[in-house]
């Protein structure tokens, strides 16, 4: 596990393990907050220690940026924890956790100690608050990731912990792309110094304008080479060519892991742009 100090009271940390994941901490004189858990138990016990034993404050509130399990399955790991999240990341948390943690724990043994958590709790509209020292932290529903993605600002710092809503390569299989685009426009409004990406670096304020026009243009470009390729006789060739390269990214992203990423944002796409257009596909075609 990596960890950095970003600015005063104030941490993040990458995993080592598992697709870059990142969470955060913001540290007051009696208790810290903790945003989103890694993906792995023992990194996510060693931030944890981190922040109890050398920090020396306990963990009052995790923030939980939205339902999927490499953010959310270390909440066991904070006994006593108040776990906040949007109202959508608790129901989509019971609907499927279970099954994928049950899943997850015949295909490696380090997931039998974990317990799913469900946030206590939830908001839904507007924004939600929460005062630790001299930090505000301003919750706020970023979906297009998936439905119920919250953010949260580091007010005084203008550091944005995003989730999964700003990556290095956006991605859209479990939301909605149009959503999402608008969200990073959001996000790149903001005024910024930092932005947490929910996997990958942290990008700062002179990256910002940058990373933001290429996660749009990443966007529009597999957007339109998809639907491109539905129009086509032979969709699904034309549809195995639309490399990441071709539509503004690079496979090195995530440590190579993007360039399967893209593939399953090809693949939602094409449902989704094939069934908007009235196309049935076949293997055949």
């Amino acid at each position: 596990m990596q960890r950095e100090r970003i600015s005063e009271n104030v941490y993040w940390f990458q995993s080592e393990i598992y697709a870059q994941v990142t969470a955060g901490a913001i540290t007051g004189p009696q208790w810290a907050v903790v945003i989103d858990t890694l993906a792995i138990p023992e990194e996510t016990l060693a931030m944890r220690s981190f922040i109890e034993e050398t920090l020396g404050v306990p963990v009052r509130y995790i923030i939980n940026t939205h339902h999927h399990a490499d953010h959310t399955w270390g909440n066991c790991f904070f006994p006593g924890a108040t776990v906040i999240s949007h109202t959508l990341c608790r129901e989509l948390m019971e609907l499927r956790g279970p099954a994928s943690l049950e899943s997850a724990r015949r295909q490696n043994p380090a997931f039998k100690q974990v317990k799913l958590v469900y946030p206590h709790l939830t908001f839904e509209g507007g924004d939600l608050s929460l005062r630790i020292g001299k930090k505000n932290l301003i919750l706020t529903h970023t979906p297009g990731h998936s439905r119920d993605g919250i953010s949260v600002l580091v007010e005084e710092d203008r550091v944005l912990f995003a989730g999964d809503a700003f990556l290095p390569l956006p991605y859209v299989v479990d939301g909605d792309p149009d959503v999402l685009s608008e969200t990073i426009r959001r996000i790149g409004k903001m005024g910024l110094e930092n932005i947490i990406q929910g996997h990958g670096d942290i990008i700062l304020r002179g990256e910002i304008d940058d990373a933001v026009q290429e996660n749009l243009n990443y966007l529009n470009n597999v957007r339109k080479a998809v639907r491109a390729a539905v129009r086509r006789k032979n969709p699904l060739e034309v549809l195995a060519t639309i490399d990441i390269e071709s539509c503004g990214k690079s496979r090195v992203y995530l440590g190579g892991l993007a360039e399967e990423l893209h593939k399953r944002n090809v693949r939602f796409l094409f449902k989704q742009i094939a069934a908007e257009e009235g196309v049935v596909i076949t293997p055949a075609d």
